[in-house]
Parts: structure tokens; C-alpha cells; sequence
């Protein structure tokens, strides 16, 4: 490679200007660092092998005019050799460029890729075998795009329903997406998936992890994959697994980008900014762990060899050190930026907040996010806990972020398989919890509302199966969450009794539509609205087959009309779109079954299962809508409250029956076992 030059310590990567690459890499302790160019992927030898001939301060650089896009290139570093110290350089493992824009594949397992092996007394003895053969590589990508004046439908939270979906998992099996374009980026976007989302009335996905991730070894040896992804190595890089072949990923992620904003929906992003692939003190060096182990990953203070594991994965990101931080920050800019994505959802998101250990709202990761002119415009939502010293942290996330409320999921799991005592959390949930949101001056938006998610049992399985059916992980059912607050209505797993299809039907229609008439964002899992089931498996993180996929043979269900049909009714009443919270007696009043209004001693009964919430509409007609809640196994007349004015009710939803009959005459909803309705009062 023929006039290489100085180059400049920014920006970070490698970055194609039509004339040629400035490369740029960080490493504060290397002694050297070598850019490594392959002709072909899978090629052992390079073609080339340069020392980058700069440094400023902390950062590795050069130019190289020959560098152009499509090439592949990797890493090498050389440097101190002190695991004790937190120093693991190893010249003989090539390592991904920590911004690399694309990648040529997965990664195949072989044990030159690990940079030591145990010696006498557990000593980390350096292995010097070359890892290049097994290692995918860089590619250089040009990020020019036709985007057609694409611009983000930056939907307001208050019109927001999120659909969160698997990339591959929607579309392997639709039978009217294209063969050649099932299971990828181009398949998501295609036409039949857009007019599903868009007839069900969804304004957002969100997309379970698409930077490129890699399977880990214990679960490889199983025969198995890291289906859902949460095991990044490529921050910057749309996953290879998702496109129709290797080398056009991020072309056609963007066009997916495209085809969704035309179609008025966000793309919504789930990053794993808590962990990486490296794993562990006896995990492989990929990436992070050669080039800088030290600054990336928090290690133990007196024993710096091992890892912090607040994650439980192996490893914790080190958010407290400036060019972990940076990276961060770089890939979520470069995602809005050079992707267009609308926002993100971030996975164990407490890390962020740990500085030096304990989590902090104000840590500096989001002041800077607070502050930034790109990322402070974009959906930001935080899957609010890690496995740390006080990890969850639900409703502590600061200003300007939503959250998943995981409370909400299971008060209404619980309320709904018949659970007494609840009314007074199922309020505060219908009210958008602002007892969790509201001392931070947030408001309803903040709370991410869901009863099922890709993580857990689906919204068929919650109500088909009461214990988790997990074996075909291989971990013997040991794996996955014990506490599911589902109920089976009589028997495990499938079955042909009327009586209890006709429960589980009804309960699934209660969950739906609680969700839809909450205050706050809600959320939907995938297929949930075909009735989806993954036959009790409540982990299915390793399943890449139909256990997982979305079977699209129930398309124009009931069930799926229903769904639909809530959502329109959310979205065309302001009433449960909010942006601030109710006000007792002004906004809401809470109606116990005689009419009568609720007292302190009542939201404490813990025989109670009934609740009214009665609702001042924002923008008449109705002039007021009633909610009734029935979360108990036998039926209630629900007397009517009395209103300061003429007019009649009008029964606008019941889940007991697709047909609403008129309310009888003697001014009492008959409020079935186990069921809801809504009411619209219209005045005369």
C-alpha cells in the first residue's frame, strides 16, 4: 500500500473520503498497532501488514489512499502482557476495529482465537497462535445512500404503540414475503409486514439487536445460536445474518429505514451498550479486550484479571472511563445520523449509570446524551435494572427517557389470572404509575407499558401454561424466569375444551385491551396478536427455528381484529393518550361496584377485584368513558355512577362478546367473571 501518510486521530475507525481512509484507532498502553488488509475473508495471510505511523495522545493513526471501500482489514496489537495489571496485548489475535461500519461474518469458534491458556499455579500464560483464520474482518463501507428526501415520522410518545419484533424471526415464515427475502432487513420492510403493522395500527418497531453479534461458545457446542442477539461485538455494524447475502447489509438496512418511514412507522433500535462477546476472564479476544482491556471492560480493583459482572455475561462496559463513553456515544450518533433510526431501547441499562459503581442518574453518560443536538431528539428507553448492588433502579432513569415498567407487566399478569388484593396497584398502572414517574417531574410517557416481550412467556403461552417447558435449551429447564404470574385455566399446554379456550381467549382479550387503555406508551410483542406460542418455553434466546418464528397462518383472526380494534379506539380518544397525569376528582374518579366513590379503607381490601375508573374526556363526544374491571371469578352488576348532567352510556368495548348488547335498563353494567368493558357516556 503504496504513500501512506500521517492521517489524523480523528475521527475514530476507518473512514472512507472519496480519496482514500483515514485510520484511527485508541490504545493508551500499545507499543504498536498494525493494520492488517485480507483480500478475502477467509484468508489466513494478509496482504498487507502496516504499522500505523502516528500517534497523538492516546490514539493510533494514518492515512492510506489505496484503503477504498470493500476492502477488509483487521487489527493487531502489541503491548505490555500483565493480566494482574488489566494489560492483555497479543500481537498474534486479530482484532475487529471497535468502529468497524460492516463485518464479513460470524465468528468461527476455535480455540486460537482465546489470547492465553492456564499455566502452572493459574497462571494466564500468553498463547501466541495467529487467530486470523477464524476471525471475520473489517470491511471499509461508503456511506453514500439514495434516501429519496427520506425524514423520521417522529411520532409524538402520545401516538406511540411499539411492536417489538425479531428481524428474522417475522418473515421465514410469511407466505407472502419473498423467499429470497425472508428472514432479512428487506423482508421486514416488505409489503405485506407494512400493511400488517400499519392495519394494527403501529406507529413503531422495535427491533430486538441487529448490531452484529455473536453466538457463544458454550451455546454453539450445544448445536444452537444466540438468536435474539444480546451479545454484541460490532457496535457500529448491521448484523451480516439479516442480509440476502454478505456485503449488502448496510444498504439494506437503510432501505428497510426507508421503506418503514414511508410508511409513517419508527425504528426503534435495542442496544447492548452493558457487555460484549469477549465474555469473561476466560473468554476469547475479539476486539476491545486487545486493544484496550483495561478501558473498556470495569475490572475488579484488587484483582485486576477478573471482571465486573453486573450484567451476567462475563463482563460489565465500562461507562465511567471517557473513550468507552465515547464509543457509546459515536454509535448512537451514527446509527440516527448515517441510518436514520428513530430512537433506541437500551438492554440492562443501569450500566450506563455506573461511573464507578453505583448507578447514578445524573452519571455523565446522560448528561452528555441530555445535551446532544442528535441524540436528545431521538426515542430514548431504558430497560431499567442490571444484576448489580441495587441494580433496579424502575423510575430513577432521568428526564427525557422512557422505561420499561416491568411492574406494570406483572400487577396486570397477576390481576387478570384472578389474584385478589390488587385494585390499588392496577390504578396506579392505569393511571400511568405515577407514584414511580412522577417525583422526577416525568410523565405517563415515561412508563413503556407491556404484558409480554420477548424475554418471558408469550401472551398465548401466559395464559396456556403455568410452568415454564424450557428443555429444549439443553440447560435441563434450569434457565429462564421461575415467577411468570400465568395461569392455564385448567390445563397445561394445548387442548380442545371449549370451556378453557373460551378463558384463555377472554383473558388474552383483558390483557389487550387493559394495555391500550392505560396512560403511558404501550407495547406489543410479535405474533402475540396471531396468538403466538413457543410451547411454554419462557427463554427461547437460542431458538433460531419455527419455536420462535411468527406463524402468520392465523392472519384475520378474531383475536387479531381485536387487537386492532382496541389500538383504534386508543388512538382516537386523546383521553388515553395523556401527557400528564390525572388529577383526582378533576380527571379520574375510582368507582367501586355500587357506584359509589372509593375510600382509603377499600383500596386496601384484599378480597377486592373490581374496579371502576372513570375517565373526563379530553375531546367530546364520549363526554366521559367508564372502564370496568372484573379480575375476579365471579360476575358483578356494576352500578352506573350518577353524572351532573342528562345523557346515556354507551357499551364501546366488552370482552366477554364480540356484539355489545345495550346496558340494561335498571342502570347497572352486568360486568361478567373474569372480564372488561368500556363505557362511553354521550350527553343529550
Amino acid at each position: 500500500m503504496s504513500r501512506i501518510g500521517p492521517g489524523a486521530p480523528a475521527p475514530l475507525g476507518v473512514t472512507w473520503d472519496g480519496r482514500g481512509s483515514n485510520v484511527a484507532v485508541f490504545s493508551e498502553h500499545a507499543t504498536r498497532v498494525e493494520l492488517c488488509r485480507f483480500a478475502r475473508a477467509e484468508d489466513t495471510e494478509p496482504v498487507e501488514r502496516i504499522t500505523l505511523p502516528e500517534r497523538t495522545g492516546n490514539v493510533w493513526h494514518g492515512s492510506f489512499p489505496q484503503l477504498r471501500p470493500g476492502a477488509l482489514y483487521g487489527f493487531r496489537a502489541d503491548g505490555p502482557w500483565d493480566p494482574d495489571h488489566g494489560h492483555r496485548f497479543n500481537p498474534a489475535k486479530l482484532l475487529l476495529d471497535p468502529y468497524a461500519y460492516a463485518v464479513t461474518g460470524p465468528i468461527t469458534w476455535h480455540e486460537t482465537l482465546y489470547d492465553h491458556h492456564l499455566g502452572d499455579g493459574d497462571a494466564m500464560v500468553r498463547d501466541d497462535r495467529d487467530s486470523a483464520a477464524h476471525m471475520p474482518k473489517a470491511v471499509v463501507v461508503d456511506h453514500a445512500f439514495t434516501w429519496n428526501g427520506d425524514a423520521p415520522p417522529r411520532t409524538p410518545w402520545g401516538h406511540t404503540v411499539i411492536y417489538e419484533c425479531h428481524v428474522k424471526g417475522m418473515t421465514m415464515q410469511h407466505p407472502e414475503v419473498p423467499e429470497e427475502w425472508r428472514g432479512t432487513y428487506l423482508g421486514l420492510a416488505s409489503p405485506p409486514i407494512l400493511e400488517h403493522l400499519r392495519a394494527l395500527g403501529v406507529t413503531a418497531v422495535e427491533l430486538l439487536p441487529v448490531q452484529q453479534a455473536a453466538t457463544e461458545p458454550a451455546i454453539a457446542d450445544r448445536g444452537l445460536v444466540n438468536y435474539w442477539g444480546y451479545n454484541t461485538i460490532g457496535f457500529f455494524a448491521p448484523d451480516v445474518r439479516y442480509a440476502t447475502a454478505p456485503g449488502r447489509q448496510v444498504d439494506e438496512f437503510k432501505t428497510m429505514v426507508r421503506h418503514f418511514h414511508d410508511a409513517g412507522i419508527e425504528v426503534i433500535l435495542d442496544v447492548v451498550y452493558n457487555h460484549t462477546a469477549e465474555g469473561g476472564r476466560g473468554g476469547p479476544t475479539l476486539s476491545f479486550r486487545g486493544l484496550e482491556n483495561a478501558a473498556y471492560y470495569r475490572l475488579v480493583p484488587d484483582h485486576r484479571r477478573e471482571y465486573v459482572n453486573d450484567t451476567g455475561t462475563g463482563n460489565t462496559w465500562n461507562a465511567g472511563h471517557p473513550r468507552a463513553r465515547q464509543l457509546v456515544l459515536d454509535s448512537l450518533r451514527h446509527w440516527v445520523r448515517e441510518m436514520h433510526v428513530d430512537g433506541f431501547r437500551f438492554d440492562i441499562a443501569t450500566v450506563l449509570g455506573r461511573e464507578h459503581g453505583p448507578f447514578d442518574a445524573h452519571a455523565r453518560f446522560f448528561e452528555l446524551v441530555r445535551q446532544d443536538p442528535v441524540l436528545s431528539r431521538v426515542k430514548l428507553i431504558a430497560e431499567p435494572w442490571d444484576i448489580g448492588d441495587g441494580g433496579y433502579q424502575l423510575g430513577h432513569f432521568p428526564a427525557g427517557w422512557s422505561e420499561w415498567n416491568d411492574r406494570y407487566r406483572d400487577t396486570m399478569r397477576r390481576f387478570w389470572r384472578g389474584e385478589p388484593g390488587l385494585i390499588g396497584q392496577v390504578a396506579s398502572c392505569l393511571a400511568g404509575s405515577s407514584d414511580l414517574f412522577s417525583p422526577a417531574r416525568r410523565g405517563p410517557h415515561a412508563s413503556v407499558n407491556y404484558v409480554a416481550c420477548h424475554d418471558g412467556l408469550t401472551l398465548r403461552d401466559l395464559v396456556s401454561y403455568e410452568e415454564k417447558h424450557n428443555e429444549a435449551n439443553g440447560e435441563e429447564n434450569r434457565d429462564g424466569h421461575n415467577a411468570n404470574f400465568s395461569r392455564n385455566w385448567g390445563v397445561e399446554g394445548p387442548t380442545d375444551s371449549p370451556r378453557v379456550r373460551h378463558h384463555r381467549d377472554r383473558t388474552m382479550r383483558n390483557l389487550m385491551a387493559t394495555l391500550a387503555f392505560s396512560l403511558g406508551v404501550p407495547m406489543l410483542a410479535h405474533g402475540d396478536e396471531l396468538g403466538r406460542t413457543q410451547q411454554g418455553n419462557n427463554n427461547a434466546y437460542c431458538q433460531d427455528n419455527p419455536l420462535t418464528w411468527v406463524d402468520w397462518t392465523h392472519t384475520g383472526s378474531d383475536f387479531q381484529e381485536f387487537v386492532g380494534r382496541v389500538l383504534a379506539l386508543r388512538a382516537g380518544h386523546p383521553t388515553f393518550r395523556r401527557h400528564a397525569f390525572l388529577q383526582a376528582g378533576v380527571d379520574v374518579a375510582w368507582i367501586r361496584s355500587d357506584g359509589g366513590t372509593m375510600t382509603d379503607a377499600e383500596w386496601g381490601d384484599p378480597r377486592a377485584h373490581t374496579l371502576g375508573m372513570l375517565l373526563q374526556a379530553e375531546t367530546p363526544p364520549p363526554d366521559a368513558f367508564l372502564l370496568l374491571l372484573n379480575g375476579g371469578g365471579r360476575s358483578e352488576r356494576f352500578a352506573l355512577p350518577p353524572m351532573d348532567r342528562s345523557g346515556h352510556w354507551t357499551v364501546l368495548l366488552n370482552t366477554v362478546r364480540r356484539r355489545h348488547r345495550p346496558l340494561p335498563s335498571d342502570g347497572a353494567a352486568p360486568l361478567v367473571a373474569h372480564s372488561l368493558m368500556l363505557l362511553g357516556f354521550e350527553s343529550e
